[in-house]
């Protein structure tokens, strides 16, 4: 493979949800080439482009390039996996197609173990992947409200950061996006745990709230604390020091969300699979295999799995 990425690379965003379409908006506004794999929403999208509105800024992308299936994208330089980690058993009819000798393709999914099902399919030498500290919903097809920009932290699968990578970052850098290569990707997907963990997760435990209640209820608030020091302490057990600065640094991010409801929090209520297995199972059967235990991130993690199977249970006969 290429050691550099193409001065003008063809772009694919598989996934046209909140991720997929800002940062694919942000690359194409930017002058990059990019086509979008759109499941659902792509006549709206057609008809009326994307709609990005974020602090100090609105942006309407006009003219976007979708495409119902892969086959019809063809390789690509560099994929960009938005879909959440739960779609992941389509990976192996979706990436094939949009490969080249030199794609790289980067996965923003959430938790751990997801570049794993990425590589089995491309490759692990191809495998890059993200973490998003970003506060962006899709409110409609292709209409997509970022309350907070934030940045993206990259880093190669089982690497240290080479060229490429920096490359990468430099794209995004580009089009708008503080972007950073980084040298430790695991550590990376541990640090995003420490929001995602209690934020995602208290949100759909405590009733469908919206993070302002989370950050104003004292009870709640401290549980969210004490599941990020599991956490904290699980990582550093592999080896990945982060720093207590860190758990309040995630306060002070999130008391500028506002009303924020957390992606997790949406899918829940609006019927969809959330990522369990990689924020919540994940972590806990990795601590435990290392021999620290994480009582309030189990007790989360099978109160979410119940209140699931009580969603999604089977219906009643009319």
């Amino acid at each position: 493979m290429s050691a550099h990425l193409p001065t003008h690379p063809r772009i694919a965003i598989v996934g046209a949800g909140a991720l997929g379409c800002y940062y694919g908006a942000r690359l194409a506004r930017a002058g990059q080439e990019v086509h979008f794999l759109v499941r659902s929403g792509r006549a709206a999208i057609m008809a009326r482009g994307i709609r990005v509105k974020s602090p100090g800024e609105r942006f309407h992308l006009k003219k976007v390039q979708t495409h119902a299936s892969a086959e019809d994208i063809g390789p690509c330089d560099l994929v960009i996996v938005t879909v959440k980690a739960t779609a992941n058993a389509a990976l192996a009819k979706l990436l094939p197609p949009l490969m080249g000798p030199n794609t790289l393709v980067l996965t923003l999914q959430n938790g751990l173990g997801v570049e794993e099902p990425v590589a089995e399919v491309v490759g692990g030498e191809r495998v890059l992947g993200a973490i998003c500290f970003v506060g962006v919903t899709r409110t409609a097809p292709g209409v997509v409200q970022c309350s907070f920009p934030g940045l993206i932290m990259l880093g190669e699968f089982g690497r240290p950061a080479q060229a490429r990578t920096r490359e990468v970052a430099a794209l995004f850098e580009a089009a708008g996006v503080k972007c950073e290569a980084q040298d430790n990707l695991e550590e990376l997907r541990w640090k995003k745990l420490v929001w995602n963990v209690p934020f995602n997760g208290l949100a759909i435990a405590a009733g469908g709230v919206t993070t302002d209640v989370l950050m104003a209820d004292e009870g709640l608030r401290t549980l969210a604390r004490r599941l990020m020091e599991e956490l904290l302490e699980a990582a550093a057990k592999f080896g990945h020091t982060i720093p207590r600065t860190f758990m309040d640094l995630q306060f002070d991010r999130t008391a500028r969300l506002g009303k924020y409801e957390p992606s997790s929090l949406i899918d829940f209520r609006e019927g969809r699979p959330i990522e369990l297995e990689e924020i919540w199972g994940e972590p806990v059967r990795r601590a435990k295999s290392v021999g620290v235990p994480v009582p309030r991130l189990e007790m989360l993690y099978w109160l979410i799995k119940r209140l699931l199977a009580a969603r999604d249970g089977p219906k009643k006969r009319r």
